[in-house]
């Protein structure tokens, strides 16, 4: 990031007196929300280091719980600003904060160097001993060492003078860095999402394919039970040995066929219960291209975690993750069965109104759920609930109040209703 707009960026920050909250949303990405609600992204990615804000709500779930985290939540999360500047007149950002705990004052400086291939955030004290940092670097490395309870080295200045230009609204500047960054991942990033979701409805597909035809199932069945019936009626006409052979027999071709009939009866559920998930995924395909900003197709479509054990059993509904709340969706029939069955009666329940929809289960252990939360579950019960663009009402309660008649009928009340506009 250029000299000229760390300095305009440093002014701008200087409105503010708090910091609220802190948190790492990305490997390298810092989330700081200031004092009125105002939320500034640090990206420190290595030689791409920049500072952005989005026009959005932030969807990202990500918790990071290294060390590093650890103490800066610690150390700024409600802190009061002292000071912010630029160290040496260098592209070095220093945040010194005040917080005060139940024993002292502790003062904490959050230092972001904007410093090309040696770009980190490192959180020091007063005295600029190093208390934790994005990137430890130690002695074989570099002759600046950056460890947890060493002293830290002022960085030796380059011997340039930085272009002195003005910014004339860094608040724009910093939504436009935004924009910038989708518009050029946006359109590869659907691409390889609904790639993912092609396979899933190509697996789909090749089990519905592979399934028996109910119908075929259920005339062998019948022919089965037919020819079996035959047998018993003439069994008069066997003796001794011949008679015990054909009863055996005919009792297998009962068993063959009740079985047959059984078999017919499952493979219609399960043409069911894959035609749902199908559904599913064709709404889901179209809500990534559809999106406008990656959060919303990585809240749809997460990456997976690399330390995921690949062995784990699959949950029987789709979860999605918004500010420590988990919210889960019934693809088919089978998974809202589930849901209803195994939520906590202070779980909160999502169904449009009057409507055939997915069954939304929302976590929840208290009596009321944050108005964005309300939001998100009730857009998401009716994107996948309906192929239809326009104005949706979906009712939601806490699971004491819904009872479940068959299946996955139900009746609830009371309840509440929240007007969603699906574009």
């Amino acid at each position: 990031m250029k000299y000229y707009l760390l300095k305009s960026l440093t002014q701008y920050l200087k409105q503010f007196y708090t910091i609220k909250h802190i948190k790492r949303v990305e490997n390298n990405t810092i989330k700081i929300e200031f004092n009125n609600q105002n939320i500034i992204y640090f990206d420190m990615t290595k030689g791409q280091s920049t500072v952005y804000k989005k026009q959005t709500y932030d969807l990202n779930n990500k918790n990071f719980n290294a060390p590093f985290d650890i103490v800066m939540q610690k150390k700024f999360i409600n802190a009061k600003i002292v000071d912010i500047y630029l160290k040496n007149n260098d592209k070095i950002l220093n945040i010194k904060v005040k917080s005060r705990s139940s024993y002292k004052e502790d003062i904490s400086i959050l230092q972001f160097e904007f410093t090309g291939k040696n770009t980190n955030v490192i959180i020091l004290d007063k005295q600029d001993i190093v208390l934790e940092a994005l990137r430890h670097i130690d002695e074989y490395r570099s002759t600046r060492v950056v460890q947890v309870g060493q002293k830290l080295e002022s960085l030796k200045k380059l011997d340039i003078v930085f272009e002195d230009k003005k910014c004339e609204d860094i608040e724009q500047y910093l939504f436009d860095i935004y924009t910038n960054k989708q518009e050029k991942i946006l359109d590869n990033l659907k691409k390889q999402k609904i790639l993912k979701i092609k396979k899933d409805i190509s697996k789909i597909n090749n089990i519905l394919n592979s399934l028996e035809d109910s119908e075929v199932l259920n005339q062998k069945a019948k022919q089965l039970n037919q020819e079996a019936s035959q047998i018993v009626a003439n069994l008069y006409k066997y003796r001794g040995y011949e008679k015990t052979i054909n009863l055996q027999k005919s009792q297998d071709m009962f068993r063959d066929s009740k079985k047959l009939k059984q078999k017919a009866k499952n493979q219609y559920l399960e043409k069911n219960n894959l035609k749902q998930k199908l559904d599913f995924y064709h709404r889901l395909q179209d809500i990534v291209q559809s999106a406008t900003t990656i959060d919303e197709i990585e809240f749809y479509l997460p990456k997976k975690d690399k330390n995921q054990i690949k062995t784990k059993k699959a949950n029987p509904y789709q979860a999605f993750f918004i500010d420590g709340y988990k919210i889960m969706l019934g693809r088919d029939e089978r998974e809202n069965i589930y849901l209803l069955q195994n939520s906590k009666a202070s779980d909160f329940w999502f169904h449009l109104q009057e409507q055939v929809s997915s069954h939304v289960i929302v976590s929840n252990s208290k009596k009321e759920l944050p108005a964005h939360i309300i939001e998100e579950a009730a857009k998401i019960c009716a994107k996948f609930s309906t192929n239809q663009k326009g104005i949706f009402r979906v009712d939601y309660t806490q699971r004491r109040n819904v009872k479940i008649q068959n299946k996955a009928n139900v009746l609830y009340n009371p309840y509440k209703t929240i007007v969603i506009k699906i574009i």
